[in-house]
């Protein structure tokens, strides 16, 4: 059994450190406020991820320390870099194998499905950051200064999803009770859906696997599939209504965004919903031999999540 740190207790990172606790391992959970799960192999420390003397600290003797961090929305340019920095200074400090928990930003708009070799040509200020914080520590573990990987999925939906999910419980809500439920764009347009407990499997994955490392990774994710199509399957794994979908104007989301700082930034990556969003991660089902959780499976375990609450 090994040591694992994981910064963030949000909706990835606290699956991690439940897994990695049940399997044994010694785990360490560090947040801001020092929250996160509460059970036997899990210690919480309340220690801002910025922080990189603490953070090294923590890191001592750590087969793995993971980014799972989730910095406010429109603050991703100021407090990203330094967090970046003091974990890449706390892996290579202490020699943990780095994991960052990335997404898709960094692409920018793609014609066709993203592999992981696709440049990081995003022009918006979100995409920038991911792409800056991938280049320095790429370039690190290129020098032998770090082992470092990262795993990439596209929106995340299921059990846990947080108010940001676009399929979370302001969307399940209206949907699964008969009522109308928003859209940001055409609901036909298809779209690569990634299954959080996907997401943290992944992550353990490549922490403890060497051919992971130096490279990044596309989390399996399912078929693309419209909004309209989950919707659909959805409404009738529940035995709901037909879905009643409504899609927000765009000068609707604008004026949201006059007051709604999230909602505001969520401009710069509308593109995602506006043309198709479409992952492929046959790399790493190919060589992890690790796939997708089937997607009926998956909406089933997110409708009894949500009607358990």
């Amino acid at each position: 059994m090994g040591k694992h740190v994981i910064v963030g207790a949000g909706q990835v990172g606290g699956r991690v450190a439940e897994t990695l606790a049940a399997a044994g391992h010694e785990v360490v959970v560090v947040t801001r406020s020092g929250s996160g799960p509460d059970r036997a192999g899990i210690t919480r420390a309340a220690v801002p991820a910025q922080d990189a003397t603490a953070m090294r600290r923590l890191a001592e003797g750590a087969d793995a320390l993971y980014n799972c961090a989730n910095p406010k929305y429109h603050r991703w340019a100021e407090d990203w870099p330094p967090i970046a920095d003091s974990l890449l200074g706390a892996a290579e400090a202490t020699g943990a194998v780095l994991v960052t928990l990335g997404n898709l930003y960094g692409y920018g708009p793609v014609d066709g499905p993203m592999t992981e070799d696709a440049p990081l040509a995003s022009t918006g200020t979100k995409g920038r950051v991911r792409a800056e914080m991938w280049k320095q520590t790429i370039a690190a573990h290129q020098a032998g200064r770090v082992r470092i990987t990262e795993v990439r999925g596209s929106d995340y939906f299921g059990p846990g999803a947080s108010d940001q999910s676009f399929l979370g419980d302001r969307f399940l809500d209206p949907l699964l009770t008969g009522r109308r439920a928003m859209t940001l764009s055409d609901p036909d347009i298809p779209h690569s859906w990634t299954y959080l407990p996907d997401v943290s499997a992944a992550l353990v994955t490549v922490a403890t696997d060497e051919r992971a490392w130096g490279r990044a990774w596309h989390i399996p994710t399912s078929p693309a599939l419209s909004i309209r199509a989950m919707a659909e399957r959805l409404c009738d794994l529940a035995g709901a209504p037909g879905p009643r979908l409504v899609r927000l104007p765009e000068w609707a989301l604008m004026a949201a965004g006059a007051v709604s700082p999230f909602l505001r930034e969520m401009r710069e990556t509308r593109y995602q919903f506006d043309r198709p969003f479409v992952l492929d991660s046959s790399a790493f089902t190919a060589t992890f031999g690790v796939a997708a959780t089937p997607m009926d499976e998956a909406l089933k375990e997110t409708f009894a999540r949500w009607r358990a609450r």
